[in-house]
């Protein structure tokens, strides 16, 4: 199973950007594992939220295919724990051909992706940055993945 992460925006934290290549790196050692960066949009002080919701949007839903299994990083998705996400993660990539996460840009998703997708999942109640997101959910992924191992790096 092929796992994706579609992100709405570069991310512009040197530190983040780090971090982020860092546990891709290291994710892809467990699975096979592919980031995109879909571009930010010009002139969006011309557009209302919802414009730029559905424009950004179109420019997702060009990126999945029919059979993806579409799973929304959104602030009112299922919370879990650390070993729930990797069970879940094991069970998904066990059922899935291509397995996609996506976090949206600032004001979240169009109603179109909302529609596409399969499952939202949450974080935090916390609000983060999306830039930081970015990060926090590379690390829980790489958590995940050595909880599925059995290897050191999560403690109970």
């Amino acid at each position: 199973m092929k796992t994706l992460l579609i992100m709405v925006g570069k991310t512009v934290n040197k530190h983040f950007v780090a971090g982020i290549n860092d546990y891709c790196e290291r994710i892809s050692h467990y699975m096979p594992f592919d980031t995109l960066v879909i571009p930010e949009l010009k002139n969006t002080r011309k557009l209302t939220e919802e414009q730029q919701k559905v424009a950004e949007g179109e420019l997702i839903l060009k990126q999945l295919q029919s059979t993806d299994m579409v799973v929304l990083l959104d602030e009112h998705g299922k919370e879990m724990r650390s070993i729930e996400l990797a069970s879940w993660l094991e069970h998904k990539r066990a059922t899935s051909r291509r397995l996609v996460f996506i976090i949206g840009g600032p004001y979240g998703f169009s109603s179109a992706v909302y529609q596409r997708c399969n499952e939202q999942l949450s974080l935090s109640k916390l609000t983060f940055s999306h830039q930081m997101i970015r990060l926090v959910f590379t690390e829980q992924i790489y958590r995940a993945c050595t909880i599925i191992k059995g290897e050191p790096y999560h403690h109970e």
